[in-house]
């Protein structure tokens, strides 16, 4: 699965978080996060839990 790196960002700025405080409250770590926000690719479990911690839906942090 691949998340858009624009909808990310805008998750993150309206959840009002930094990546740091994303990591603690998703279980993942800081270089997961900086991996997927730069464009990497990441499992479902992964983009499941980014979602959840940024309290969105993961279909709208997805690549269409």
């Amino acid at each position: 699965m691949r998340i858009n790196r624009k909808k990310f960002v805008l998750a993150l700025m309206d959840a009002d978080l930094t990546l740091v405080n994303l990591a603690k409250k998703s279980g993942l770590s800081r270089s997961t996060l900086t991996a997927v926000k730069g464009g990497k690719s990441c499992n479902k479990r992964t983009a499941y839990s980014i979602a959840s911690a940024l309290d969105v839906d993961v279909r709208e942090i997805l690549e269409d």
